[in-house]
C-alpha cells in the first residue's frame, strides 16, 4: 500500500467515510490511516496544496476518533504545507485549530508553541498577525501560570513592535514582560525588561514618559536596588543635564549590553533629539525667581 499512488488513497479514504446506501457508517480509522499515507507521499513529492488537504483529512479522522493531540499533529503539518505555499491566511487558520486542540487536551505549553510557530511563519509577510498569534500565545501560558516559559515570546513581540516602529507597543509589552517576571521571581529579567522600556521612551525622544516610567519602576524595591536602575537614573540625569557625551557614554555601559540586541541597537543610538532643550527646561525650573510680593 505504501507505494500505491496517493490519489488512489485519498479516493479510498473518501469513500470510507461517505454514507450511501451500502455503507451506513464511516470507518475513521482505516481512512485516517489512508489519509496519512496519502500525506506522507505528497509532501514527499512537494505536492503542497493535496499534501495540505491529506493532513487537513487526517486531522479531522483523528477528531473524529476523539484523538485530539493526533489531530492537533497532523493540523500543524497542514500548516506546514500552507506555509510552503506561503497561504499566510491558511497558516494561521491552521495553527491556530492545532493550538485548540491541544488545549481540549489540557496542554498549554504546546498550544502555546502552535501560536508561536505561527507567529514565527508569518513574522515577515503579516507582522500583525504574527504579533496577535505571540499575543494569544502568551496569554495561554500567563493563564497557566506559566509566565517563565513565555520570556522568549515577550522577546519576539518585542522585536517585531520595534522593526514596525511601533515603540510605544513595545515598552507596552516589555513592562508586561516585567509584570510576568515579577510574578515567578526572576528579577534580573523584570529589570531589564523595565531598563529596555525606558530606553524605547528615550528612543522616541519622550522624555518625560520615560522619566515617569522611571518612577513607577521605581516603587518596585527589587528594580530599586538594581544595576539596571542606576543605570536608567544615569541616563535620565544625563537627558536633564543635556550632555550627550555622558548619555552616550551610558548607552555603552555593560549593563546595557546584557540587554536584547534590539534594545541595544536603539541604545547605541541615544539621543535621538536635541538633549539641549531639555537642560534649558531644567535650569527655568530650578531658576524661577521667588516673587515676594506673591503670597498665593
Amino acid at each position: 500500500m505504501s507505494t500505491s499512488d496517493p490519489n488512489k488513497l485519498m479516493a479510498k479514504a473518501d469513500k470510507l467515510t461517505t454514507l450511501s446506501l451500502t455503507r451506513w457508517s464511516a470507518d475513521w480509522k482505516s481512512a485516517v490511516l489512508l489519509y496519512e499515507q496519502a500525506a506522507n507521499a505528497f509532501r514527499v513529492a512537494r505536492n503542497y496544496e493535496k499534501a495540505k488537504l491529506a493532513f487537513e483529512k487526517t486531522s479531522k479522522g483523528q477528531e473524529m476518533l476523539s484523538s485530539p493531540w493526533d489531530a492537533a499533529k497532523h493540523m500543524e503539518s497542514a500548516a506546514s504545507q500552507a506555509k510552503e505555499m506561503r497561504s499566510w491566511s491558511e497558516v494561521a487558520d491552521f495553527y491556530r485549530r492545532a493550538s485548540e486542540l491541544y488545549m481540549q487536551c489540557g496542554r498549554s505549553q504546546p498550544a502555546s508553541d502552535a501560536l508561536a510557530k505561527g507567529a514565527r511563519a508569518l513574522e515577515d509577510a503579516v507582522p500583525d498577525d504574527a504579533i496577535q498569534l505571540y499575543t494569544d500565545a502568551c496569554e495561554i501560558l500567563e493563564e497557566d501560570g506559566k509566565e517563565q516559559m513565555a520570556f522568549d515570546l515577550y522577546r519576539a513581540v518585542t522585536s517585531v513592535y520595534i522593526k514596525l516602529e511601533k515603540y510605544t507597543d513595545a515598552a507596552t509589552f516589555l513592562l508586561r514582560w516585567g509584570l510576568a517576571a515579577d510574578k515567578c521571581n526572576a528579577s534580573n529579567s523584570q529589570c531589564k525588561a523595565y531598563l529596555s522600556a525606558i530606553i524605547v521612551y528615550l528612543y522616541t525622544h519622550d522624555f518625560k514618559q520615560a522619566e515617569k516610567c522611571y518612577n513607577d519602576c521605581c516603587q518596585i524595591d527589587a528594580f530599586l536596588r538594581s544595576d539596571q536602575s542606576r543605570c536608567a537614573s544615569k541616563l535620565l540625569s544625563a537627558y536633564g543635564e543635556g550632555d550627550v557625551e555622558e548619555i552616550k557614554r551610558v548607552a555603552q555601559s555593560s549593563t546595557i549590553s546584557n540587554l536584547d540586541h534590539v534594545i541595544i541597537r536603539l541604545a547605541r543610538k541615544l539621543p535621538t533629539g536635541d538633549v539641549s532643550s531639555l537642560k534649558s527646561d531644567a535650569s527655568k525650573g530650578e531658576e524661577e525667581p521667588l516673587d515676594e510680593n506673591d503670597l498665593t
